[in-house]
C-alpha cells in the first residue's frame, strides 16, 4: 500500500510489519536502493510500494523502496532524459547556488549563537571567536548528524549543545574512556564531563588568568 513503511524481513524478499508479521514481496517488484532521492520520490508517488526503514539505536535508517519493476524502470528512464536537457542542469546549478547561500547563511548566524553562549570576558574575546569559527566548522556542515543539523530545539540551544559536545572530544579524555556497558553509564559520564566543560567556561567569562595548560586553551590554539 502507497506510503506504509516496513521494516527488512528474515529473508531478501520479505518485509516484516510494525506488529511482527512477515509479508512476502510481490514477484514482479525490485528493491530501489537509498541514494537517489529524486528516483525515489517518484517511485513512491506513482503508486503501491514498499518503504523499508531500520532502526539502529536511535536513528532510522532507509533500507530502500520495493515497487513494481515496470514502474521503476519507466521512472528511472524519464528521469535519465529529463537530467540529460540543458534546462535541468541550469536549474541544478540554480539551487545547488541557493542551497550555499542558505548553508553560509546558517554558518554565520550559527557561529553568532556559539558567540552569544560563551559570553567570555573581553579580555578573553580572541579565544572566543577562534573557538566559535572551530565548533561552527565542526558542526554545521551539511549531512553532518550533529546537533546543529537539527530543528527540533531553538539555535540558542543547538550551539550549547554543540560547544560541550566539541570540548568533550577536544579537551577531555572522553574519545579513549573505557565505559563500562551499563545502561546510563555513558550518558552520566557525558554529564559529569559537561559539568567540568562549563565550569571551564565560566572561568573564561569571569575574565580570570588561564594557565597555558588549559586543556581548552591548547585545544583553541593548536587548531
Amino acid at each position: 500500500m502507497p506510503g506504509t513503511s516496513y521494516m527488512p524481513g528474515p529473508s531478501p524478499r520479505t518485509v516484516r510489519t510494525s506488529a511482527g508479521a512477515v509479508k512476502p514481496v510481490p514477484a514482479d517488484w525490485v528493491l530501489l536502493p537509498p541514494g537517489d532521492a529524486g528516483l525515489t520520490r517518484r517511485v513512491k508517488a506513482a503508486g503501491d510500494h514498499y518503504v523499508v526503514q531500520e532502526k539502529v539505536g536511535r536513528r532510522i535508517f532507509s533500507r530502500g523502496v520495493w515497487a513494481p519493476a515496470a514502474t521503476v524502470d519507466r521512472i528511472r528512464k524519464e528521469l535519465d532524459a529529463e537530467r540529460a536537457t540543458d534546462a535541468y542542469a541550469k536549474k541544478q546549478e540554480s539551487a545547488a547556488k541557493r542551497r550555499e547561500k542558505v548553508q553560509e547563511e546558517y554558518v554565520e548566524d550559527f557561529q553568532g549563537a556559539v558567540l552569544e553562549f560563551l559570553r567570555f570576558h573581553q579580555t578573553h574575546a580572541p579565544l572566543s571567536r577562534r573557538l566559535a569559527r572551530l565548533v561552527a566548522a565542526h558542526a554545521t556542515p551539511v549531512g553532518s548528524g550533529t546537533v546543529a543539523r537539527t530543528k527540533r530545539i531553538p539555535i540558542e540551544r543547538r550551539a550549547e549543545a554543540a560547544v560541550i559536545a566539541w570540548m568533550r572530544h577536544q579537551t577531555t579524555a572522553y574519545d579513549s574512556m573505557k565505559i563500562a556497558r551499563v545502561k546510563g553509564q555513558r550518558r552520566e559520564v557525558r554529564r559529569m564531563l559537561a559539568a567540568r566543560s562549563r565550569s571551564v567556561l565560566e572561568a573564561y567569562r569571569q575574565g580570570h588568568a588561564i594557565p597555558e595548560s588549559c586543556p581548552l586553551k591548547q585545544a583553541i590554539t593548536s587548531e
